[in-house]
Formats: structure tokens, C-alpha cells, sequence
């Protein structure tokens, strides 16, 4: 029982992430890297909380004021991320394996800039993707471990639902720090810096109401968690280029997959 209750917890939390990292960047050496030194930043952003925290060792009991540094920091380090890509682009297009009339039309499409928005779009997608899997792992890994037993969640009167809940709101993390990364980078690309403020909105709106699994109201913070996860996914949809059009030319065309 222990067993299913890790690997079935573990695929929900995971699973999603994995299969993003499995088709879309496991054959792209650049991605990789690009994912890669994502993680590495967001294990940068824990570390200067971790400092702060032990630091100011009279408030190390409340949970509220390391959560909202930790925070600020993410974001601050999301920040320094993407500056460092933007500088960085030009070089990583020279490693980037495309055909010369890919590149053509990759220049065609950045009106004279040698980074077409696509490819940035792209590049805010895997650091996003990194960023919110060591995420992931660290707020969901030692809780996993547990689960394995011995006894089973909840049989000592603890609630029973919380570890498909954490399971459940890992992935909505995960998830959403793709999609903040990509409405982050395109804000302070595009000068919509309302943009970027939205992203550190929402981060605070659903982080802070994970404090609220203390009190068992996970009634509240799950669906508050995947509504915002939806704006988030439809607002990063939009800014990469995509369309109600395509939306519907997407579902018309699973509708006729399944009619043949």
C-alpha cells in the first residue's frame, strides 16, 4: 500500500514535468543546458533565503516570513536569469543546430534582431521548466520519502489527504513557474512591466495560501492554485503567439482523429 501510495504520488507530482522535459527538450543539447542552469538558479534563490533565515534567527518559527523571502528571491534570481540569458542569446544561437533556411527564417521573423521571439519564447520555457522542477523537488522530496512507510498518511488521526494534495500542488507549481517565466521574460522584453507584476502578484497569492494546509483548508488552496494556473497557461499561451483560432483548429483536428 505504501509502495502505490509513492510511485502513484510521485507520477502525479512529476509526471507532467517529466513528460514536458521527455518531447520537448531531452533532444536538444541547448535546451538541456539552458534548463539545467535554471535549476541552478532556483537552487541559488534557496540558498539566500536559507541564509537570511538563519540569520535573523528570532523569526526561524515563522513560517510565513521565510516563505515570503523566499519569494522575493526566487523572483529576484528569476530576474538575474533572464538578464543573463538575454545577454547570452546571441552565443547560444550559434550552438543551436537549425538548417540555414531555419536560420533565414528565424531572421526574417526578429525584424533585423538576431533572436527571433519564438526562440525567446522558447528559451523562457526551459529555464521556466528548470526552475520549477528543483522547485518541485525540494518542496515535495522529503515528504515522498516518508510516504513510503512504515504506516500509511493519516493513521494517527493526520489528515488523509495530504499527500495527494501535495502531490497535486507540486505539479501546479511546477507548471506555473513555466508559465510566470514566460509572462516574466516577455514583460521586462516587451517594457509591459504590469506584466511582471502580475507574475510576482500571483506567486505571493499562491504560495502564501499554502499556508492555509495547516489548518486542513485544502478545499481552498487546490482550486485557487489551478484557476490561477489556467489564467497563467492562457495569458503565456497568447503571448507566444497562439489564437482562439488555433485552439479551434486543434480541437476540430482531435475531433476528426477520432471520427476516422
Amino acid at each position: 500500500m505504501t509502495l502505490l501510495q509513492l510511485f502513484g504520488s510521485m507520477f502525479i507530482a512529476y509526471g507532467p514535468a517529466f513528460s514536458l522535459f521527455l518531447f520537448t527538450i531531452s533532444r536538444e543539447p541547448l535546451r538541456i543546458i539552458v534548463m539545467m542552469a535554471g535549476m541552478f538558479f532556483w537552487l541559488c534563490s534557496l540558498l539566500t533565503s536559507s541564509v537570511l533565515w538563519f540569520a535573523v534567527w528570532p523569526l526561524k518559527g515563522q513560517i510565513s516570513f521565510g516563505l515570503t523571502f523566499s519569494i522575493l528571491f526566487q523572483e529576484l534570481f528569476r530576474f538575474i536569469y533572464y538578464k543573463i540569458l538575454r545577454k547570452a542569446e546571441d552565443g547560444l544561437q550559434q550552438f543551436n543546430q537549425t538548417t540555414p533556411e531555419q536560420a533565414q527564417q528565424q531572421a526574417q521573423n526578429s525584424n533585423g534582431d538576431s533572436t527571433s521571439d519564438k526562440t525567446r519564447h522558447g528559451y523562457a520555457y526551459v529555464a521556466g521548466l528548470g526552475f520549477g522542477t528543483m522547485s518541485g523537488i525540494f518542496s515535495f522530496i522529503n515528504v515522498l520519502a516518508d510516504s513510503k512507510g512504515p504506516g500509511t498518511v493519516g493513521i494517527h488521526g493526520d489528515p488523509h489527504d495530504f499527500l495527494i494534495t501535495s502531490a497535486f500542488l507540486t505539479s501546479c507549481f511546477i507548471l506555473l513557474h513555466i508559465m510566470w517565466n514566460v509572462i516574466f521574460y516577455w514583460g521586462f522584453e516587451t517594457r509591459r512591466y504590469w506584466a511582471v507584476l502580475i507574475v510576482v502578484a500571483s506567486h505571493f497569492l499562491v504560495s502564501e495560501l499554502t499556508l492555509l494546509n495547516k489548518s486542513q483548508l485544502y478545499s481552498v488552496t487546490l482550486p485557487v492554485a489551478y484557476v490561477t494556473l489556467a489564467v497563467m497557461t492562457l495569458f503565456a499561451f497568447f503571448i507566444a503567439g497562439g489564437s482562439s483560432r488555433g485552439i479551434k483548429q486543434a480541437f476540430s483536428l482531435n475531433r476528426s482523429r477520432y471520427a476516422l
